[in-house]
């Protein structure tokens, strides 16, 4: 999802967006541990889209 996108959103969609990443993420890092993950770079996608939508929170509340 671009950051433009995630700006114009409101606190209550953007953390349901980051609920949905956390699990994604972690269901990403147990395949991974388990040889099952054929796509590493789809971990590191998670994390800076879960750092993004986190910092976006943080502006927000400000």
């Amino acid at each position: 999802m671009d950051v433009k996108e995630l700006r114009e959103q409101d606190l209550l969609q953007l953390n349901e967006k980051l609920i949905t990443l956390l699990k994604e993420n972690f269901e990403l890092r147990m395949q991974h541990r388990s040889s099952q993950l054929a796509d590493l770079s789809k971990l590191g996608k998670t994390k800076r889209s879960i750092a993004q939508i986190k910092t976006i929170i943080k502006e927000k509340q400000l």
